[in-house]
């Protein structure tokens, strides 16, 4: 195989998409028709992996998402059926359904709060209604790897508890328990890749010393897609899981070891409980302290495959699973070329704003204070639009580095996402994706930009970059608009006046040099 499709975490670049074998495309029905299947979750890290290649495999694919915009700006949009609809709201459930033979369920509310415990009871029970009404076949369930006979954490319980709701109805469910999954772009992933790259040496809580189980995430949607066609009325757990076992401290120096780094040496403290350890790597990693907490709360028991049962329904992938370094490996190469197909850094973000900026914010009938700037280039339009592309994330800001940072540990601080979060990938750009505090609301390629602040502030904030083109080349042109909330608002924009004449001025004339300087640049 070529280096280039070695890269690939998920399935290789120039060789036949996982899904078109025969073992795993889809089986037309007794009407000729290929079944339909409707993917709860689509949008998400998994999720969004796995339809591209039930498409592959010849299925009919339907979505339901809060956000059709967000589907639509996926590669595969104009391929599925987009039902827009919560996953806890009973009608939207129902019209989801409608003729469905297979439901996946990928959903989970680790990111909508405290109560996502509830939330993930009423979206299951929404479910095993809505599929028992329309007769659906099957569902397939993804749930994490547990130990028997422990108290769980509240995440894995909630895990375990839709299981046990969905097994429990009248649908056949069968439900695939998976560890820690490895890929480019898994939360999971990038807390071990930060931690190892940062600290040398690295003072842990205890569970570094657990036993888990690793999966890569090409494996992961390999036995997705055979649970489709696996035999009979199943309605069991089974756990899934890669060749090696494993403690978390061994896979910190195994990446170290990929990675070209020094061995890590790594001393295990029985006073770091989950709560500080979850804060500890919220500032030593790009993941947020509120996903943080449920993945570290995960890591607080033993977890490996406890039988080999799913080998008697659906056997390993013809290559063979996937090891740990290997899948290290390949998510490193994704990384590298810029390819990372799914990142948890897209997920939404709790109690942040999602409606969109007004079509005419001076119209809008409230307060709005606005920072318009615009300036002239003899660069060519497409040259600006590359740089506007590649804002945040690794790139950074063009302007006041300093205080672009220095804004994103405050908002750390006070729990929100900050600007570790990063970008998926360093030029691509769609709706819905999230880059360091703000989530992109709408692009037009090669004309607009449009971000919303995700960032906590006393209102709604977005930041419009934008380029039109002119006769002696283009002008580039960028605007931020802030609706403040109370008084409070209003003294938040003042204070923050001087710093935008710094930061916004600033922004303006790099971009705008970028842009003119890159053909010598390329040259």
């Amino acid at each position: 195989m070529s280096e280039e499709a070695d890269a690939s975490d998920s399935t290789p670049l120039l060789s036949s998409p996982l899904g078109t074998e025969d073992a795993l495309r889809a089986v037309p029905g007794e009407d000729g028709r290929a079944p339909l299947v409707l993917v709860l979750g689509a949008t998400g890290y998994i999720g969004g992996r796995l339809v591209p290649r039930l498409l592959a495999g010849g299925y009919r694919v339907r979505t339901l998402t809060r956000s059709g915009a967000r589907v639509a700006a996926l590669p595969w949009a104009d391929d599925v059926d987009v039902v827009e609809g919560d996953a806890a709201d009973a009608d939207a459930m129902d019209r989801a359904m409608d003729d469905v033979d297979l439901v996946y369920y990928l959903v989970h509310s680790m990111h909508s709060g405290r109560d996502y415990g509830r939330l993930d009871r009423a979206i299951a029970l929404t479910v095993a209604k809505a599929a028992a009404a329309h007769g659906v076949g099957r569902i397939v369930y993804l749930s994490g790897l547990h130990p028997e006979g422990v108290e769980l954490s509240a995440h894995l319980a909630s895990r375990q508890e839709v299981g046990d709701i969905l097994i429990a109805s009248a649908t056949p469910t069968l439900v695939l328990q998976a560890g820690v999954v490895i890929g480019s772009g898994s939360a999971s992933f990038e807390m071990i890749r930060h931690l190892t790259e940062v600290l040398p040496y690295m003072p842990a809580p205890r569970w570094v010393r657990n036993l888990i189980q690793p999966i890569a995430v090409r494996d992961v949607v390999y036995y997705l897609l055979a649970a489709a066609r696996a035999e009979g009325d199943l309605n069991r757990e089974y756990d899934i899981g890669g060749p090696d076992v494993m403690r978390y401290s061994e896979m910190m120096n195994g990446y170290a070891e990929v990675a070209g780094l020094p061995r890590r040496g790594i001393t295990a403290l029985p006073v770091l409980t989950p709560s500080l350890a979850s804060h500890w790597v919220g500032l030593v990693t790009p993941v947020p302290r509120q996903i943080a907490r449920p993945l570290v709360e995960s890591l607080l028991h033993s977890c490996v495959v406890k039988d080999d049962a799913i080998d008697g329904l659906i056997p390993p992938p013809p290559e063979g699973l996937t090891g740990y370094r290997d899948a290290v490996r390949l998510a490193l190469g994704r990384i590298e070329i810029d390819q990372v197909e799914t990142s948890w850094v897209d997920a939404r973000v709790t109690g942040a704003p999602s409606d969109p900026m007004p079509s005419d914010p001076e119209w809008a009938g409230r307060t709005v204070f606005q920072d318009a700037r615009r300036r002239p280039t003899t660069a060519d339009p497409d040259e600006v639009w590359r740089v506007i592309a590649q804002i945040g994330g690794a790139t950074g800001w063009y302007s006041a580095s300093v205080l672009w940072a220095t804004r994103g540990l405050l908002d750390r601080v006070m729990g929100g996402v900050g600007a570790q979060r990063g970008r998926r990938t360093l030029a691509q750009v769609t709706e819905g994706d999230a880059i360091d505090v703000w989530r992109v609301e709408r692009v037009e390629p090669g004309r607009l930009l449009r971000l919303r602040a995700e960032m906590r502030v006393p209102g709604k904030a977005w930041l419009e970059l934008g380029v039109d083109p002119t006769a002696d080349g283009s002008e580039y042109w960028q605007r931020a608009v802030f609706f403040p909330r109370g008084l409070t608002g209003r003294l938040y924009w003042l204070s923050m006046l001087p710093f935008h004449g710094l930061v916004f001025s600033g922004m303006v004339n790099r971009i705008v040099a970028e842009a003119e300087h890159a053909p010598a640049d390329d040259a």
